[in-house]
């Protein structure tokens, strides 16, 4: 399969110094999934389905936001890779928007809202929960 072949919503590079995409770090978004792929000789790609995305961050930090850029940090169930952030892009807000509407539309596929996500990380009530704990010891 070329790479054409794939329909992308939404790519983009890492931007570094001065806001230009002068980096080995692409980012892709399609239907079903977000995809990283990082390197030059050896490459490495990681790929997210969107569904199991739980939350997600924009952070605009200051130097970022003097080329208009932004970074959004997303939250998911994914085994392997539980955060990633997407570095230094342009259009954070539209990005941002573009995750969140196909997100919906992969739960709405699969048939999951965000009280079948409940449980999944730490702190949750399962998690705190001791059995050596004896509550006449006070």
């Amino acid at each position: 399969m070329k790479k054409s072949d794939i329909p992308y919503i939404w790519t983009d590079k890492k931007r570094t110094l001065f806001g230009l995409p002068i980096s080995f770090t692409r980012y892709f978004l399609t239907e079903t999934k977000f995809v990283t792929r990082k390197g030059f000789l050896s490459i490495d790609e990681d790929e997210l389905d969107l569904y199991k995305i739980t939350d997600k961050k924009v952070r605009y930090p200051l130097f970022q936001r003097l080329f208009r850029c932004g970074t959004i940090i997303i939250y998911s169930r994914d085994t392997d890779t539980p955060s990633k952030e997407v570095h230094c892009i342009k259009n954070v807000r539209k990005v941002s928007d573009l995750i969140d509407k196909h997100l919906n539309i992969m739960r709405d596929k699969y048939g999951i809202r965000g009280r079948d996500l409940m449980g999944i990380h730490n702190g949750t009530p399962d998690d705190l929960y001791d059995p050596t704990y004896d509550s006449t010891d006070f």
